[in-house]
């Protein structure tokens, strides 16, 4: 079924094993995963690094969506960044053209992966628990980080939707 012809991914009900106050992260993190996968399908690598009008480049929205997804479930863990995750952090949005389209979107749907099996083991009361975020080790909560990395992934792909259209329209002219 084309994915424009499907509820949206909120009106579809709740996702098994996770947790109601997590339904909606779970709900936007899906819908990112879906939008990314549909309006990226006819999108050219050569097209992945341009910067119209000098904003991002469409490779580098789904690193940073990929990388944030990465880092906030890390936090949420109560973990620190490790150095592949500061080296990831480095290179988000440097020109690499090793990287395709269907890496850089197998890499976001691995992360999405995991972040959805970590939800599944999280009890509500944890939900609640004091985390911290980056060397200031600035305050948060398990259920703001996971929020967090939900609306930043609809906000970056929404800045990545209008670049690629640009992007697709500028081509087609």
């Amino acid at each position: 079924m084309d994915n424009l012809k499907k509820e949206e991914v909120w009106l579809r009900g709740p996702i098994d094993n996770i947790s109601p106050y997590l339904q909606p992260a779970t709900h936007a993190l899906r819908q990112t995963g879906e939008d990314l996968n549909y309006w990226l399908s006819d999108f050219t690598d050569n097209q992945l690094w341009l910067k119209p009008a000098g904003r991002a480049s469409v490779a580098f929205h789904l690193q940073h969506i990929t990388g944030v997804l990465d880092r906030m479930m890390t936090y949420a863990k109560d973990l620190k960044l490790n150095d592949t995750q500061f080296e990831y952090l480095k290179n988000e949005g440097v020109e690499n053209s090793s990287l395709s389209i269907t890496i850089l979107l197998d890499q976001y749907n691995v992360k999405l992966n995991e972040a959805l099996n970590y939800f599944k083991t999280l009890d509500d009361k944890i939900l609640i628990e004091e985390r911290f975020v980056g060397r200031k080790k600035l305050p948060s909560t398990v259920i703001g980080l996971l929020f967090h990395a939900a609306e930043h992934s609809q906000r970056h792909l929404g800045q990545l939707l209008v670049t690629c259209s640009i992007l697709k329209n500028n081509s087609a002219s």
